[in-house]
């Protein structure tokens, strides 16, 4: 699954190079065992390649940015999988103060007075799946609102569709707010509890970022930061959010609780994680005349329904329900209003030819 996405060996660049002595697969699967388990990394088991080979692989895919690519790339096969548009619009940030080993420098450490902790502090970004979008590390007395500047900047520049950032109110500090507002275009709001409330209390979508930390700390390797390097800590944090996904991408689908209903997984479309095809781009009189009318206006096909997305317009209501694959999903549906709304920010590319929707996972038929 993730194979086409790693780097190509030097032995077949025109470059040249040496042959691997050990298979990717191996490769991969030592860093997952180390992150699950949460052994010491000269504690590799015998039946994976050396230590010192999975540490170099490992260095050398989070330096190149490759994984990056691949949790970008499972993020987008699983939203597509559950009827949402590839990218999303808003995220939840937050941060989690934990503490760190013996083999943390004193200059990548800090002591956080509010949580008492001597150690680092992590830095997330997900989407309101839970999926993570960002990670950075930074020594413990370091401020949310602070950090969130370099945080929220890395965001924009690598997605640029992001409009709405949601956060608690430790990121209203600083003047935050109205930079982000002005130099970024993102708009930060903060979900504050309610007064004179007691103990815990689930808040609207910041429960979404408390459920990436609980996965995250799934794994043992997280319970406590053992990295000398803060980069190396964001990469193993990584590497378990590919875990999560690719588990979740590889069970059947009658377990999947992920699948929008009326989803039809590919059987050979999307095994590929490259972007949509030239068959997915529909001509507009290719298109079936319900189809047609949502591309060409798609607010006045929702009317007075646009703050009720649960009740669908009764001919694409029918249309989905009698299991035809020329009507999109619900939340297709959802996400083509988002961009009526927006200025087509992003997720439809119009062009001389027609219209390529990022999300069908089928033919359009022809008429």
């Amino acid at each position: 699954m993730i194979k086409p996405l790693l780097p190509i060996a030097a032995c077949l660049t025109p470059k040249g190079g040496a042959p691997e002595k050990w298979p990717r697969r191996e490769i991969v699967n030592g860093i997952r065992y180390l992150v699950d388990n949460g052994i010491k990394w000269r504690a590799m088991p015998v039946d994976y390649p050396p230590w010192r080979t999975i540490y170099g692989f490992a260095r050398r895919w989070a330096a190149a940015g490759v994984l990056g690519v691949i949790r970008d790339q499972l993020r987008r096969r699983i939203r597509l999988a559950a009827g949402k548009a590839p990218q999303t619009a808003s995220v939840i940030v937050d941060s989690q103060s934990i503490k760190a080993s013996e083999t943390v420098s004193q200059a990548t450490r800090g002591w956080d007075g509010g949580k008492k902790i001597n150690g680092r502090k992590r830095h997330l970004i997900c989407d309101h799946r839970s999926l993570v979008l960002l990670v950075m590390v930074t020594p413990a007395d370091a401020q949310d609102s602070l950090v969130a500047r370099e945080l929220l900047f890395r965001l924009a520049l690598m997605h640029p569709e992001i409009a709405i950032v949601w956060a608690d109110s430790a990121y209203a500090k600083n003047d935050l707010i109205p930079w982000a507002k002005k130099y970024l275009d993102i708009t930060v709001k903060t979900v504050r509890r309610p007064p004179n409330t007691k103990g815990f209390i689930i808040l609207p979508r910041r429960w979404a970022v408390e459920r990436s930390w609980s996965w995250i700390m799934r794994a043992r390797r997280h319970c406590r930061d053992h990295e000398r390097l803060p980069e190396m800590s964001e990469a193993l944090i990584t590497w378990s959010c590919i875990t999560l996904m690719t588990r979740r991408l590889t069970r059947r689908t009658a377990e999947r609780r992920d699948i929008a209903h009326g989803y039809v997984m590919p059987a050979g479309r999307l095994t590929s994680l490259a972007e949509p095809d030239a068959s997915l781009l529909c001509r507009p009189d290719t298109l079936t005349p319900q189809a047609s009318a949502l591309v060409s206006q798609p607010m006045a096909l929702f009317g007075q329904q646009a703050n009720r997305p649960r009740q669908l317009p009764s001919a694409l209501r029918r249309g989905i329900d009698s299991g035809h694959q020329d009507f999109p999903t619900h939340g297709q549906l959802v996400w083509l209003r988002k961009v009526a709304e927006e200025g087509n920010r992003s997720g439809i590319f119009a062009g001389e030819t027609g219209i390529q929707l990022a999300g069908f996972s089928h033919e359009c038929p022809a008429q």
